[in-house]
């Protein structure tokens, strides 16, 4: 007959807690991280988005004459931004003026980001 001592063949509840918690402190560390590398990755994205948008309104600009153009001239099949992909739910000006800076606003509900062209 084997002793007590010789059953070893499954996990305490001492192991299996302390596995839970390097879980924990692993995600801990993970998961503000990636929130980090999301954010910014929707910032560039707008950023890029704005860039665009500053562009095709200097290109109108160019073709046109005038300082200001309306959103639906800028963005279309047959103009100079096919389309605007939304990244994070932000919104972004109905006209752009030439040599302001454009603002997009909502951005994760909660940021507000500005390019100066």
């Amino acid at each position: 007959m084997k002793s007590f001592t010789q059953y070893r063949d499954a996990f305490t509840l001492v192991e299996i807690m302390i596995v839970v918690v390097i879980i924990g402190l692993l995600a801990s560390i993970a998961i503000p991280a990636f929130q980090k590398v999301r954010v910014q990755s929707q910032d560039k994205a707008v950023m890029n988005n704005a860039r665009q948008m500053a562009a095709a309104a200097d290109q109108y600009f160019l073709e046109f004459g005038g300082s200001s153009a309306a959103l639906n001239n800028l963005i279309g099949a047959t103009n100079y931004v096919k389309s605007i992909n939304s990244v994070a739910g932000e919104s972004y000006p109905d006209f752009y003026t030439q040599g302001v800076t454009i603002t997009i606003t909502g951005v994760a509900s909660a940021r507000t980001i500005t390019y100066s062209p």
